[in-house]
């Protein structure tokens, strides 16, 4: 595989690319009570478009992604930005909520760039600042996530819905036009077909321990998070009578947190991992234990998004670590396997969210969040004893 170097200019416009892709699939949490009064439609009905853009997102990472350990990394990301256009033009002009959640799904199998981005950048960086490199694409996803929230909130709330998606489009095609003039053209060596290469992905999970495990702990803890984004509207809506701005507020509030995944980049080692872990899962217990109590309570909901971002985003980053400390041919395969994990927690807890806040409001919410946070902990002290080593 071709080497080239990873350059400060490329790593942040790695970072801006993989935020503003990645927020396609987000703009639509704050915008679900609009979108649902356009379509006249009911809010568990709505709650079926961050569903199938995350099963969409799923789709593409398990399908798309390890093409990269194939085929030229760039040609990839080229055929995923004009699917990306074609799928928010579609959901910006959808007269029916059944097209737009189609759009939707679509929107998220396409907008797997990230995720093509962050084992380039751990391929490119020398292994000492492999952690910072990460971290900086990071920052940049987790940034992009929140701030798709706040931007598309209040944009929602004063131009309408659909303004959101022709903006993103247009966005979409700005970084079309620039990354085919960045972006290095990276040949991968392998040889073999694509059914060989899908094979290979089961080898993989079942031969590496630390990816299974930081799999697992990616799903359960984006399950929580997941949980947690796709309600929040309504309780904001329902307790505090606040519209999607509102909402796009507390996705502000949760760049605090994101940052976090630079800080945690630059002090990833081979030696503190288990601690990180232990400490970020601790963090993700404590902010579903506010969120239980916060349901008439601003000031609680504030302190429990800060404190489940920055949980979040420290497990997140840690694991990243974990997965790409070896085997880097194999790196967008590895990053398949931990992805798709990801993202199908992910729909499971949007989806027994969606369930939970439809019998026992923002009280089952939290019982919800909460158990997938205590699952990590259990997992990880359970790996503890029996000495899994990261």
């Amino acid at each position: 595989m071709q080497q080239e170097k990873l350059s400060n200019s490329l790593l942040y416009l790695m970072a801006i690319t993989a935020g503003l892709v990645v927020a396609n699939i987000y703009y639509c949490q704050p915008l679900l009570s609009l979108i649902a009064n356009g379509f006249n439609v009911s809010e568990i009905e709505v709650s079926n478009v961050p569903l199938f853009a995350q099963i969409g997102y799923a789709t593409g990472l398990l399908f798309m992604i390890p093409l990269g350990d194939k085929y030229a990394t760039k040609k990839i990301i080229t055929i995923d930005f004009f699917l990306i256009i074609v799928s928010l033009l579609a959901a910006a002009t959808a007269t029916t909520l059944m097209v737009f959640v189609v759009s939707s799904f679509f929107i998220g199998f396409s907008s797997s760039i990230p995720q093509l981005l962050v084992p380039m950048a751990a391929h490119l960086s020398d292994k000492t600042k492999r952690g910072r490199a990460i971290g900086v694409v990071m920052s940049g996803l987790l940034i992009g996530i929140l701030g798709s929230r706040f931007i598309s909130g209040f944009l929602g709330e004063y131009l309408g819905w659909q303004f959101v998606f022709f903006a993103a489009a247009f966005m979409m095609l700005i970084l079309l036009i620039t990354i085919s003039f960045k972006l290095p053209n990276i040949k991968p060596d392998y040889k073999s077909n694509y059914l060989k290469l899908m094979q290979s992905i089961f080898v993989i999970f079942k031969s590496d321990t630390n990816v299974r495990l930081s799999a697992l702990r990616g799903a359960l803890g984006f399950a929580g998070l997941s949980a947690f984004w796709a309600t929040l509207v309504f309780l904001l809506e329902e307790s505090f009578n606040y519209g999607s701005a509102a909402t796009g507020s507390f996705g502000a509030l949760g760049i605090v947190g994101a940052l976090t995944a630079n800080i945690i980049g630059k002090r990833n080692t081979d030696n503190n991992k288990n601690k990180l872990i232990t400490i970020a899962t601790i963090i993700l217990v404590i902010s579903w234990c506010v969120f239980l109590v916060s349901a008439t309570s601003i000031i609680g909901l504030v302190i429990g998004v800060l404190l489940i971002d920055m949980g979040f985003q420290s497990l997140h980053i840690t694991n990243q670590s974990c997965i790409f400390s070896n085997n880097l041919e194999a790196k967008n395969r590895i990053n398949t396997i931990y992805m798709v994990s990801f993202f199908i927690g992910g729909s499971l807890g949007t989806f027994l969210g969606a369930i939970a806040w439809s019998y026992f409001k923002w009280y089952g919410v939290s019982i919800v969040g909460l158990s997938f946070s205590l699952m990590i902990l259990m997992v990880h002290l359970i790996s503890l004893k029996r000495k899994v080593l990261l």
